[in-house]
């Protein structure tokens, strides 16, 4: 009998057609960050149990988007930057379980399928779609400064269909780079039963950078508009006041998380 190697599907007898190498996982990306207060039950539609509303500012949302760079620990891949580079705009909220406030993301989209397989591992829903958003530039020519004035857009679709645009104008430094994502993730990893009955596996985890560096992060103002799709719901969670943008470069490293709760035989 064979013996099959590889962090993720296809496992083969060497391992290399695996579509991710097993963590740690490194990232260094730009990230424009829209953050808004929608209607606090909507954001209730989508904590499944044990999950519940956030004590504070339950409505607060977070729609980011990210040009990332990333790799494995051999580095390999930035010599090969198909495998490297990707885009991809996700929306967090902030839930609360055992009386502790965790970030969650909602929905999700990247454009490339080793991010979508990472995903799956992590407990982000994520789906394919397209993002583009304004990139810095040490010069001027043909991009904004990260500083006063800087302008910076960003849109997104899925399936041919616009789902979101930003545009955030910066105006000072910040501490932060927003509140709405300053949390550790609580994800549900799910694998349905494949007779139909349920979830033949479920589980709250918890995850989060194992290594973070950032730079100065920038505040502003911010434009946001939502569009309605066939097969997305992000319109649902509808922009009642936005808060503000924020521009931040940052570095991250990923190694894993811990299981918060096992919730296997039910359906999420």
């Amino acid at each position: 009998m064979t013996q099959m190697n590889g962090f993720f599907f296809p496992r083969t007898a060497s391992g290399a057609a695996s579509l991710i190498p097993s963590p740690p996982w490194y990232y260094s990306g730009d990230l424009l960050t829209v953050e808004y207060r929608t209607d606090p039950d909507r954001v209730a539609e989508l904590l499944p149990a044990p999950l519940e509303l956030a004590a504070e500012d339950p409505g607060a949302v977070a729609l980011i988007w990210a040009d990332w760079q990333s790799c494995s620990s051999s580095r390999e891949e930035l010599l090969d930057p198909v495998r490297s580079q990707y885009k991809e705009a996700f929306v967090v909220v902030r839930c609360s379980f055992e009386g502790r406030t965790y970030s969650r993301c909602v929905y999700i989209w990247v454009d490339k399928d080793f991010a979508i397989a990472r995903g799956m591992h992590q407990g982000y829903p994520k789906k394919l779609g397209q993002m583009w958003q304004t990139r810095p530039h040490a010069f001027p020519q043909a991009s904004p400064q990260i500083g006063p004035g800087g302008r910076f857009g960003a849109t997104l679709a899925a399936a041919d269909r616009r789902l979101a645009e930003a545009v955030v104008t910066l105006r000072e430094e910040s501490d932060t780079n927003g509140f709405v994502n300053g949390h550790p993730m609580a994800h549900h990893r799910v694998y349905p039963d494949i007779a139909g009955q349920g979830d033949a596996y479920a589980e709250l985890i918890e995850s989060g950078a194992s290594a973070f560096q950032g730079g100065q992060a920038w505040r502003g103002d911010a434009e946001l508009r939502l569009f309605e799709a066939p097969t997305e719901e992000l319109a649902r969670l509808e922009v009642d006041e936005v808060i503000g943008g924020y521009f931040r470069q940052v570095g991250v490293e990923w190694n894993g998380g811990r299981s918060l709760a096992h919730l296997s035989g039910g359906s999420l």
